[in-house]
């Protein structure tokens, strides 16, 4: 009976002292700025080696900034996926981009571009306009504003990777119902209408960005183009306050039911974007 006791008290002390030794190494590892790193060599001990550098996240940065957005002129067209041309063309719009500030927009959004012009007054001008379409791919990449001046529709077409583009400014980075708003030329002035001195409006705190649902009014016929026909899908135009239902129920005659089922007209470029965007973000250091 004795010796039992005398081996349940070796136990209990050796299992005290495990706890001990456990509790210091915890201790140690919560502490220390080192960590034991393994040799290369099974026969050399091993030596101290300094932490990886912590990644740190800058709590001031905008979710804004944080998001991915590909630009989509990055996207080649279907003819040509991946060419040597487009890939040669893709180096050219990284060089450019960190020269010149391009910034994220969208068809909606309110831009100023100011531009080297020879024949102003300071030698430079300054636009400011809604974006109503963007176009083109690669190097070929465009946008076009509209504004309302002295009564006047005034459009410019820039080409996005011009050299003698200064500066791209966001006023109002906002999202409409469509992604070609060229209707507009056929709406009321008060929706082209932008004040040149606009100052910038501060995005929200949320990251997103604004979506604008706003269906404009349209002038009587005859417009530039039949809008109310199906092949358009316009959603931004406000039909039923302009055209009775029998004209809208006409419209529908020219419906083709079958576009959406043809897969020849878009390709997924789910995976080509997202190499692109890591090409890039490489590229510019990001």
């Amino acid at each position: 009976m004795a010796a039992c006791c005398r081996n349940l008290d070796k136990c209990g002390n050796y299992l005290r002292l495990l706890r001990i030794h456990q509790l210091q190494n915890e201790r140690l590892l919560s502490t220390s700025s080192c960590r034991l790193a393994p040799s290369s060599d099974s026969d050399k001990p091993g030596k101290f080696t300094p932490p990886s550098k912590p990644v740190i996240i800058d709590k001031a940065q905008s979710k804004a900034s944080q998001r991915k957005f590909l630009s989509p002129e990055f996207i080649p067209p279907r003819q040509r996926t991946d060419p040597l041309k487009f890939l040669m063309e893709r180096k050219d719009m990284i060089r450019r981009r960190k020269v010149l500030d391009i910034p994220e927009f969208y068809a909606g959004s309110v831009l100023a571009v100011t531009m080297a012009d020879p024949t102003a007054s300071g030698k430079v001008n300054r636009f400011v306009g809604i974006c109503i379409q963007r176009g083109g791919a690669g190097l070929g990449a465009t946008f076009v504003l509209r504004n309302i001046i002295d009564n006047q529709g005034v459009e410019i077409c820039y080409e996005l990777y011009n050299p003698r583009i200064q500066q791209v400014e966001v006023l109002k980075l906002e999202k409409r119902l469509d992604d070609n708003l060229l209707y507009l030329r056929d709406a009321l002035p008060e929706y082209s209408t932008v004040d040149p001195n606009m100052k910038p409006v501060t995005a929200p705190s949320t990251g997103e960005v604004p979506f604008n649902k706003l269906q404009v009014k349209m002038r009587p016929k005859p417009w530039s183009k039949r809008w109310e026909r199906p092949k358009y899908n316009v959603q931004g135009i406000a039909f039923d306050l302009i055209l009775s239902a029998e004209k809208l129920e006409h419209a529908q005659k020219w419906a083709m039911p079958w576009v959406e089922y043809d897969m020849l007209r878009e390709y997924d470029t789910s995976r080509l974007q997202e190499d692109i965007l890591k090409e890039v973000q490489k590229e510019m250091g990001q």
